[in-house]
């Protein structure tokens, strides 16, 4: 492994208000989830720690091209004790095709600052030393999410304890975004089943819009979800029917030049999610690396003969700073969560054109829009 780490808990001085992390320590810990679809995945969870706690960790990890070693240096503790009498909602964080757990440890690091208990899985089969047919992850990952949260109420772990698996929030990027949607009940179109990177036996049509299997998996414990570069509309994975099922409210959040999801068929998804109240963070001139991944550390810069491409690229983005998506990222999702899991009605304050709670001159380049639900919505009140 190499010798120095690259950290993915940094807050810059023109952050917003939500992107500082405050005093409350972290814990984190690994453990290996046997799955009731028979998968077994390896988790990340990061939870609120008791008081006292030392804070700072290394995750050891891999670089994109899935044989360089890479260390991150975050600010979690590992094994600490959770926080005494702890109940706190829970966010499964998803990564992308390829990812791993800790594509978005930042993120996870910081809601567990704010008091989530957060869970991120190596979705086997997408992972960067582990990638497999495409088809697999189209299959899988929305059953993935929805089987974690099971894992959780039923896992025997002491640190799980106190996740609320009753109100339960869902992050996805990319791949992690398109489960996101058809886990929060927008069902596939019949173009995807037959798409030519589907499952070529058909069995794609258990996320079909309207189907009893899909009505089976959509989870009424999922209250909010935030896909980030969500996959799948440019690729006609959904027509506006099975977009207009999607009943949870949704903060989705893009590059306008994403080139992998496509910039417009998102915003087609945040206007077709007619069943949802939603908004959408829009970051202009960026691409699909928008709000997502930590920033690229320094053995990311050299080309990569496997690639054929520097893995600097599967990290930045050519306008923006990755560091400034991040903080942004988080001070948004924290207000997300804040109102739907938890109930915070001052959290809507920080929903609106105006940007409230960032410094001044620094909201350049975003948009963001909100659209209410103009069918029947699923939104519940939290507990």
């Amino acid at each position: 492994m190499p010798a120095t780490a690259t950290p993915i808990h940094l807050t810059r001085p023109d952050a917003p208000a939500l992107a500082r992390r405050g005093d409350r320590p972290v814990g984190v810990a690994t453990a290996e989830a046997a799955l009731a679809s028979g998968r077994r995945l390896t988790v990340e969870t990061w939870y609120p720690a008791d008081a006292g706690t030392a804070e700072g960790t290394i995750y050891e990890t891999w670089l994109r091209d899935g044989v360089t070693p890479l260390r991150l240096e975050g600010r979690a503790c590992r094994g600490a004790p959770p926080q005494p009498g702890l109940d706190a909602p829970l966010i499964v964080i998803s990564h992308g095709f390829p990812g791993n757990r800790y594509l978005l440890s930042h993120l996870g690091e910081h809601l567990a600052a704010q008091g989530f208990v957060v869970v991120a899985a190596d979705h086997a089969g997408s992972t960067y030393e582990g990638r497999q047919d495409f088809a697999e992850t189209l299959l899988y990952r929305p059953v993935d999410q929805r089987d974690l949260i099971d894992w959780v109420a039923g896992v025997p772990l002491p640190l799980l304890a106190g996740a609320d698996t009753g109100r339960v929030g869902v992050i996805g990027y990319s791949m992690g975004g398109y489960g996101t949607l058809v886990l929060g009940g927008a069902g596939l179109s019949e173009a995807a089943v037959r798409h030519e990177r589907a499952p070529a036996d058909g069995s794609l049509a258990r996320h079909r819009a309207g189907s009893d299997s899909h009505e089976a998996l959509v989870d009424p414990r999922v209250a909010a979800i935030l896909p980030i570069g969500p996959w799948g509309r440019m690729a006609g994975f959904w027509d506006a029917g099975g977009l207009a099922g999607l009943r949870v409210p949704m903060l989705l959040m893009a590059g306008t030049a994403d080139e992998v999801s496509g910039g417009e068929a998102m915003r087609r998804i945040f206007e077709e999610a007619t069943g949802a109240p939603r908004h959408m963070l829009s970051f202009a001139h960026a691409g699909h690396n928008a709000a997502a991944p930590y920033p690229a550390p320094p053995e990311s810069w050299a080309q990569s003969e496997l690639l054929g491409w520097a893995p600097y690229l599967h990290h930045a983005d050519p306008v923006w700073d990755t560091l400034r998506m991040n903080n942004i990222a988080q001070h948004f999702a924290t207000a997300f969560f804040g109102l739907h899991l938890r109930g915070d009605a001052a959290m809507r304050a920080y929903f609106g054109a105006d940007f409230a709670g960032f410094p001044p001159e620094t909201a350049r380049g975003l948009s963001f829009e909100t659209r209410a639900a103009t069918g029947p919505s699923h939104e519940r009140t939290p507990r």
